[in-house]
């Protein structure tokens, strides 16, 4: 008992320690000590496989990059190849010419198209082959618009200062017309013109008709103070020759159609404001476009009979948001139009939110309202007017952005 008393300071730490130890190497045996190696599988053992690494085969000499970040090469991705013509994916866009053209329209062929050059003042043909024509060696400085004829052999030139002329390129003859006319548009036949005479006093502001040289002026109807809402547009039947609208409420317009003979044609309400249209090959149809409260303010096509006891009726929306001056009709049936891929709310009402947007181009069928993608541009363009050739194979279109002239091969 004495000798354990004697040296019980003496056990105890040497027991504290043993239990240190202990402790410590268990520790180590669980979480330190290295892993022993996996054995090494013979020739024989292995089934017959080569103990060796594969000989690696003879490369290309190809270095691929991995993505940024990743740590194994990035899989490369292959863009769509884009079509000669529109089957309903990418497709190849034509440019044919390097400066601005401006007032394109199908030439009289049917299948090139007509512009004016304002770099150089000059008016060219362009053929589906690309080739560039001068239509004159006339130079027309600061042309501000040009309204051809049907023939697209005369064209209505207005100029900045109100100067307008009424130029035959067939014949290079020029003829002045008075410079308080404005806002042009032809007859179907093309030997007569409506217009708007803008006196200085609103009484004495009309809506008239002439012969296509200026004679012959008739007064159809009074503007007074309406001139912002009346629109001259000759229909293809001859039926009317212009329109104008009055307001019904913030969402509802009434359209009215003005005759040669104050004929009192049935008005046709539309479901909107900003109202433009463009008249189908036979005169029967309007499609239209107009923004309301019921679509964020966003433009919306419409399409309504607009020929005798039926004007009005078979109204109906196409669901497409886009404006009227970004289509055209290939026939009577066919309408092809130019749709962006996002328009902002209130693109309706202020055009110029949507100058930046890119556009793709939809076939609608004017009957049945069915609508299908017929091309995705290669590019980013603005389309505005656009034109089918004659025999459908074509479809040309001035990029807003950069003011040039694009083909798209429809077949």
């Amino acid at each position: 008992m004495n000798f354990f008393i004697k040296y019980k300071k003496i056990i105890l730490a040497a027991s504290f320690v043993l239990i240190v130890f202990l402790l410590g190497y268990f520790l180590y045996i669980m979480f330190f000590k290295p892993a022993a190696p996996a054995p090494i599988t013979t020739e024989e053992e292995a089934g017959g496989a080569a103990a060796e690494l594969p000989i690696a085969s003879v490369g290309t000499g190809q270095i691929i990059e991995s993505a940024p970040g990743a740590g194994l090469p990035a899989e490369k991705i292959t863009a769509p190849a884009a079509s000669k013509t529109a089957k309903g994916g990418l497709t190849q866009v034509e440019q044919l010419n390097d400066a601005p053209g401006l007032y394109a329209t199908l030439s009289g062929s049917g299948s090139g198209l007509q512009y004016y050059n304002k770099s150089d003042g000059k008016f060219y043909k362009v053929d589906n082959g690309g080739k560039i024509i001068a239509l004159s060696d006339k130079v027309f400085f600061q042309v501000e618009s040009a309204v051809w004829s049907p023939d697209k052999n005369k064209a209505i030139l207005e100029y900045p200062d109100g100067a307008n002329i009424l130029y035959d390129f067939n014949n290079n003859r020029q003829t002045t017309l008075p410079a308080h006319w404005k806002d042009f548009n032809f007859s179907p036949s093309g030997q007569q013109i409506v217009m708007k005479s803008m006196g200085l006093d609103p009484d004495n502001r009309w809506l008239a008709i002439s012969n296509a040289d200026g004679s012959k002026t008739r007064r159809v109807e009074a503007l007074g103070g309406k001139d912002d809402t009346v629109y001259s547009s000759w229909s293809p039947n001859n039926q009317s020759i212009a329109m104008y609208t009055e307001g019904i409420d913030f969402d509802r317009q009434e359209v009215f159609l003005v005759g040669l003979n104050n004929e009192n044609f049935k008005s046709m309400v539309i479901e909107g404001r900003g109202f433009q249209s463009k008249w189908s090959p036979k005169g029967d149809k309007l499609l239209y476009s107009v923004y309301s409260s019921a679509n964020n303010l966003k433009p919306m096509l419409w399409i309504a009979n607009a020929q005798g006891e039926s004007i009005g009726a078979g109204r109906k929306s196409f669901g497409v948001e886009t404006w009227a001056d970004k289509c055209a009709f290939a026939d009577s049936i066919n309408v092809y139009c130019a749709v962006p891929e996002k328009l902002e709310e209130g693109a309706g009402l202020f055009p110029e939110m949507a100058k930046n947007t890119k556009d793709n181009l939809y076939k609608i069928d004017a009957q049945t309202g069915l609508k299908k993608l017929v091309a995705v541009p290669d590019g980013s363009y603005n389309m505005s007017n656009i034109i089918i050739s004659d025999n459908g194979k074509y479809l040309y279109f001035t990029d807003a952005t950069s003011g040039r002239l694009y083909k798209i091969d429809l077949k």
